[in-house]
């Protein structure tokens, strides 16, 4: 059910990318992202997600095709200019931190970028306020817990100020508390500074709180693209990818030989599975209530 997308912002055009051992990890993916959305890439270990990721970032070059940014390929561009208005979340935020402690960590990028001190201070207090580790900042780095790894490897990115955010795997490994933290923010980052997200992941539970559009991957190519609705509504296509719905879409469908007015259409998140409950629920008194009432 791949769409055309109205002002891509950044765009895959037949990308093909083969390993230097042989490995095919991309083959003839095309992908639009709109400006502002948030994009998710879903798929097992070994889809092509990561590879995706960083060739939209240009940490690799493609065998075949392109990526443009607004109609620009991105292998044209220069780096300090690309980096402005692209970033990076790594998997593992012990691959992309490296500084002795947290503020100078952060620090990096705009020093690269060339601003004076006072600016580079204020992106720095700026990012660590906005993923709430303004009081780590003279921690090293050493001494944080994974989640807080986290949350300072994506102050560094923001440092940058960047439009588009790639991010591999946000929530992954974190706990409960951390992983609600990230999601929050990265709302927070698409709504009230409008950024582009672009987040792979194998987590089917986090996608219909956190995307607006989904893109399934499988051996390197995109079999399924469309919103959360479109793209569970079709169990079958989601097992074919060796993944599975969402667990409280699983509890619903599940319910429905008892109560099939409950299954349209499924719910995808645990909200819209308490709405659709109090909806029936009212449902049900209003149609006793009539029954009651009747001579």
């Amino acid at each position: 059910m791949s769409q055309t997308i109205a002002r891509p912002i950044l765009s895959a055009h037949a990308l093909q990318f083969v390993y230097p051992y042989g490995t095919s990890a991309i083959s003839g993916l095309s992908l639009d992202i709109a400006e502002g959305t948030i994009v998710g890439l879903l798929g097992v270990n070994g889809s092509g997600k990561t590879t995706l990721l960083r060739l939209l970032m240009r940490l690799l070059k493609p065998s075949e095709g392109c990526v443009c940014l607004e109609g620009r390929d991105i292998q044209n561009m220069q780096a300090r200019e690309l980096y402005r208005r692209i970033g990076l979340l790594f998997q593992n935020p012990a691959d992309q931190l490296f500084a002795a402690s947290v503020e100078r960590d952060v620090a990096f990028g705009p020093q690269r970028l060339g601003l004076d001190n006072g600016e580079i201070s204020d992106r720095v207090e700026e990012a660590l306020a906005a993923v709430d580790a303004w009081d780590l900042r003279h921690r090293e780095v050493h001494q944080l817990s994974y989640g807080q790894q986290k949350r300072v490897a994506l102050a560094g990115v923001l440092a940058m100020e960047p439009s588009i955010l790639l991010l591999d795997e946000p929530t992954g490994g974190l706990d409960p508390t951390a992983e609600s933290q990230m999601v929050r923010l990265l709302l927070q980052l698409n709504r009230e500074r409008g950024a582009t997200l672009v987040f792979s992941t194998h987590n089917v539970d986090l996608l219909p709180v956190l995307a607006d559009r989904l893109c399934v991957l499988r051996d390197g190519q995109v079999i399924e693209e469309g919103t959360p609705a479109e793209v569970f509504f079709d169990p079958d296509s989601i097992a074919r990818a060796g993944l599975r719905l969402p667990l409280i879409t699983q509890l619903f469908d599940g319910l429905v030989d008892d109560a099939p007015e409950l299954r349209s259409p499924l719910p995808l998140t645990v909200e819209q599975g308490r709405r659709r409950i109090l909806d029936w629920i009212a449902e049900v008194r209003t149609a006793a209530q009539r029954l009651g009432e009747r001579p």
